[in-house]
């Protein structure tokens, strides 16, 4: 009795285990999450960048896109991709999301995406927007005109293109640009157009610089507000960010390799971190104290 127990217990548990090696090696979807953050504006007459993101699209590469059509081809005939059950478009998102770009800076995102997609590679976003406006720090609104060329889509490349594998998650953060996309007309604080500017970084081929921007004030060290902190490749900038009221400052959706930071404030001593090593899916840290002008 003992004998047959034993060898019972012994199928089942080689049962359950072949069930769980088939569900991992059929899995035909994975997860998707996409997160928006905004390269910062530094606008003093600003207090918010708003925008309405009510759907979001992703073209699914496969190898029969590739044999059929090359990405000049696709890009200019976008009108008519989504229609027909031939589509290599999937719709990930479909609800009015407001949001406030200038509320998405050092760390802080809005999740636009987390659902369940086919396995595969993904190339191309098409991001649709309505609903966008700036309101000054007086209270005045302003109504922006979304570009007829956008009206089907703001397209987002995403290079290398996304992988996402079954049963895994894959994360794609957007960095919207504010302060490329929201241009001011001449010198006139009432007049801004929208030419929007969008970013797609994969995480797991990107990281994060952060850190703490501080001076000597009365024998202490304090956090440093509204420093500007830019990320130096081939002698160009990447991108920027400016520390909060902590002093502290975040960029993420940086690409695995070496950088300078250059962090500059008017009063204060501009400084740069040279051969700053950024590793993928990982975060750097670069602190900085300031010294005043002499």
């Amino acid at each position: 009795m003992k004998t047959k127990g034993l060898i019972t217990a012994l199928i089942t548990v080689a049962l359950i285990v072949v069930g769980c090696t088939n569900d991992s090696e059929t899995a035909d979807t994975g997860k998707l999450i996409i997160q928006l953050t905004d390269a910062p504006f530094p606008h003093d007459l600003v207090a918010e960048a708003n925008v309405t993101i009510y759907k979001i699209e992703a073209r699914h590469k496969g190898e029969s896109m590739e044999d059929m059509m090359d990405e000049g081809s696709m890009e200019n005939d976008s009108n008519n991709e989504n229609e027909g059950n031939n589509s290599p478009f999937i719709i990930l998102m479909e609800d009015e999301i407001d949001v406030n770009l200038l509320e998405l800076t050092n760390g802080v995102t809005e999740t636009l995406v987390n659902t369940d997609v086919p396995v595969g590679s993904y190339d191309l976003l098409r991001i649709y927007v309505k609903g966008v406006n700036v309101v000054l720090k007086d209270g005045t609104t302003l109504d922006l005109k979304v570009p007829s060329g956008f009206q089907s889509g703001i397209k987002v490349f995403i290079k290398p293109p996304l992988a996402v594998e079954g049963g895994l998650t894959a994360d794609l953060l957007l960095d919207f640009d504010v302060s490329r996309s929201f241009v001011r007309r001449g010198n006139s604080p009432l007049g801004f157009n929208f030419k929007p500017v969008i970013k797609a970084s994969n995480m797991s081929t990107a990281g994060t610089i952060a850190g703490l921007v501080t001076a000597i004030q009365d024998s202490e060290s304090i956090g440093i507000e509204g420093a500007q902190v830019s990320l130096i490749a081939a002698d160009t900038v990447n991108t920027t960010t400016f520390t909060d009221a902590t002093g502290m400052y975040m960029l993420m959706g940086v690409e695995g390799g070496s950088y300078g930071v250059t962090v500059e404030l008017e009063g204060y001593v501009s400084q740069t971190a040279e051969g700053v090593n950024v590793i993928p899916a990982n975060k750097t840290t670069v602190d900085f104290e300031l010294e005043p002008n002499p």
